[in-house]
């Protein structure tokens, strides 16, 4: 039997859906693209690579935050 993990379906998706030119998208599309990368996330979130990327991100947050001031 073949299993499929559904946030890997989601991001073989995404790559295919963002690949196309931007003029050939409608609204909808751009909308319905949004709504799969958001689940995207929430499926990754909290996966051990999901805190890898948040531990990333609060860090480079954060040395934006110190820079500034």
């Amino acid at each position: 039997m073949l299993t499929i993990n559904v946030a890997v379906l989601l991001a073989v998706i995404i790559v295919v859906r963002l690949r196309r030119r931007t003029e050939a998208r409608s609204r909808n599309d751009e909308k319905l693209t949004v709504l799969i990368v958001l689940v995207f996330g929430i499926l990754v979130a909290p996966t051990e690579f999901g805190q890898g990327v948040l531990d990333v991100v609060a860090k480079l947050a954060a040395g934006i935050t110190d820079s500034t001031r």
